[in-house]
């Protein structure tokens, strides 16, 4: 099988590369080619040198996706994105990657299967912010797409455009609406939703972090190793039952700020919480509550999708993943 990942030097994409690393089955069939593109070369996994292609290439340049598709990969995972501040504060950018590179991908797709018969696998990153206010106090699978940011429309025009690429057969496509994804490893990046994982993170190494709103702040969440395991599980699975509705919302938990907080000080006690320092800011509150707080996920879950239930667990999970089980600086 061969494996493309775009956005493979991202978060998602690295973990997701462990995961089949540590797992070789895990996709169901043995991977003899793997490409990785992103805007900066990603790195080969050890155990998948040989076979490895990994490319620095940008989605929205020209030619960039049919080249790729050329190669015809069984299972495609598109992750790349501009993230949410910074496609609010670069609206060109935001639609160049976010609806462009995506366009490119599914149009290079459609034209390749012209020449034979070719229907590869997609699976599409999407995220909650296709949703807008106001919000009913459970988002439901039915729930409309009203989205408040240029983030969260473009990244619903990509699952209107994966809807009907996969309905006129040019592809099997699945969409995987993110919750806000916490504890992320590594440094802050520019999503507005950073900080959700910034106030855990720094102060879990001894390192101060900024709370830029109210504790009474609510947000839907789930881990990276959760994340990683809605993309394998949707490389897999059975789309049949999925139906014509391709784009789900995945399961996560709903937490306040505060909960978080208070999870923390479980975890890892009253000194680590000390390291949180409160900065209001206008802007960030301002898309956060654009942004809805607690979903069904009924579909995905009765699909095979699972995640975490307790927000310590999460916490736990950052720390044996990426802390070898310590806490402090």
């Amino acid at each position: 099988m061969h494996v493309l990942i775009i956005g493979a030097a991202g978060m998602i994409g690295r973990k997701f590369l462990d995961r089949i690393s540590a797992e070789p089955d895990v996709l169901g069939q043995e991977i003899d080619k793997l490409t990785l593109v992103d805007v900066v070369a990603p790195t080969a996994p050890p155990e998948f040198e040989s076979i490895t292609s990994s490319q620095a290439a940008d989605l929205a340049d020209a030619g960039v996706a049919a080249r790729l598709i050329a190669t015809r990969p069984d299972l495609i995972i598109h992750l790349a994105a501009v993230v949410s501040g910074e496609a609010e504060m670069d609206f060109e950018k935001g639609y160049r990657v976010n609806l462009e590179g995506t366009q490119a991908l599914l149009e290079a797709i459609r034209l390749e299967g012209r020449n034979a018969p070719y229907k590869p696998r997609l699976v599409y990153a999407s995220s909650i912010a296709v949703y807008g206010a106001p919000f009913a106090p459970t988002i439901s699978d039915d729930f409309a797409l009203y989205p408040l940011t240029s983030y969260g429309t473009q990244k619903a025009i990509g699952e209107l455009l994966l809807a009907d690429y996969s309905r006129k057969g040019f592809l099997e496509g699945i969409g995987i609406r993110l919750p806000t994804i916490c504890i992320r490893p590594g440094k802050p990046n520019k999503a507005a939703s950073g900080f959700f994982s910034n106030i855990l993170r720094e102060p879990l190494v001894g390192q101060e972090a900024v709370l830029p709103v109210d504790e009474n702040v609510r947000h839907w969440f789930t881990s990276p190793r959760s994340a990683v395991g809605f993309f394998v599980h949707a490389s897999t699975m059975d789309l049949g039952p999925v139906g014509p509705r391709i784009n789900l919302s995945m399961p996560g938990l709903s937490a306040t700020v505060g909960e978080e907080i208070e999870a923390l000080r479980r975890v890892a006690g009253d000194d680590t919480v000390k390291l949180i320092r409160r900065v209001p800011d206008p802007a960030i509150q301002a898309i956060v509550a654009g942004w809805a707080t607690n979903f069904e996920g009924r579909r995905a879950r009765e699909l095979g999708f699972t995640a975490e239930t307790d927000f310590d667990d999460i916490i736990r999970a950052h720390i044996e993943d990426e802390l070898e089980g310590r806490v402090g600086g």
